[in-house]
């Protein structure tokens, strides 16, 4: 015990006070449905809503900024529901190619199109009986959101190059950082589109919002990177702790999630202190930088530019 007490004081970097411990013998955060982390007051709201929500088979429009975690909560909406046994296939509306959406969501049959070189099922069809996530859904075109109307109010769909129309069953989950509200004022999303998805309207917290449980986070996301780490951290300073919860995170939990990972493959020692912080998060709270010793500032490059592999070996 003396021992860990003299370590703990030589290894503080910068109040010689450690803020969270890390490791087996310290308490785990309890983790919600499998994909949540939180106990804060507006995390158990949202528990309490994620529960009544996947009784039902009613649409429901998740919105939330960037990085809260919204796919996350779609997939907990899944699994609590009676369809948590069936396939829950998420799709990122804003990464598929314009001319391939519509293939995509319905399917298409052979020589529909130029390499169409057989039949394809389409998303609906491969999440029958199970649940469509449809991430960034005011990403679609507006052609494109009134065929998903239409699927979404028939249950049918009609693959590409095809004459008929095939039955699906399909409980429809939308997402969003988009404020649709204004996307619609500038007849960009369609309202009886924006009204069929929001049945249930679903709101994810910013982290700003629950800043208590970013120190739970720090220890759930340090575990799972100190077990991938060959030379894992013990913890993180009260200092560093600190600055972490005053930061105003405008990347969410994606953002932090991130950052922690970088400071635990960079940290030169076992508890992650002031230094290990990026310039960004210490002159937005106020502490004193260097940005002549910032491991996470951009590098200059020489007049005469550098070889490539010579740069990554160093």
């Amino acid at each position: 015990e003396r021992f860990h007490k003299a370590l703990d004081a030589l290894l503080a970097t910068d109040d010689g006070e450690i803020g969270l411990s890390f490791g087996p013998e310290s308490e785990r955060p309890e983790l919600h449905y499998g994909h949540l982390v939180g106990e804060s007051a507006p995390m158990h709201r949202l528990y309490k809503m994620l529960e009544r929500v996947a009784r039902t088979d009613s649409t429901c429009l998740i919105t939330g900024e960037s990085g809260t975690g919204k796919e996350n909560a779609a997939a907990t909406i899944h699994s609590l529901s009676p369809r948590g046994g069936q396939s829950n296939v998420p799709v990122n509306c804003g990464a598929i190619p314009s001319e391939l959406v519509e293939s995509h969501f319905f399917g298409h049959k052979r020589g529909a199109f130029t390499g169409a070189v057989s039949d394809k099922d389409g998303v609906f069809v491969t999440a029958h009986e199970g649940t469509l996530f449809l991430d960034e859904v005011g990403e679609l075109e507006l052609s494109m959101q009134v065929k998903l109307l239409r699927a979404i109010q028939t249950g049918e769909v009609q693959p590409v190059g095809s004459d008929k129309t095939r039955k699906t069953d399909v409980r429809i989950l939308a997402a969003t950082n988009r404020d649709l509200d204004q996307e619609m004022a500038d007849g960009n999303f369609r309202e009886d589109l924006f009204y069929r998805l929001a049945v249930i309207p679903l709101r994810m917290p910013p982290l700003r919002e629950r800043s208590d449980d970013i120190p739970l986070l720090v220890r759930h996301f340090a575990d799972v990177f100190n077990a991938r780490t060959p030379a894992p951290v013990r913890g993180i300073s009260k200092t560093a702790l600190d600055a972490l919860c005053a930061y105003e995170w405008p990347g969410n939990v994606r953002e932090l999630r991130a950052m922690l990972e970088r400071m635990i493959v960079l940290a030169d020692d076992e508890v992650l202190g002031v230094e290990d912080l990026p310039l960004k998060v210490r002159s937005a709270v106020g502490l004193e930088t260097d940005e002549a010793i910032d491991p996470w500032g951009s590098p200059e490059l020489p007049e005469g530019g550098l070889k490539l592999a010579e740069a990554v070996d160093h």
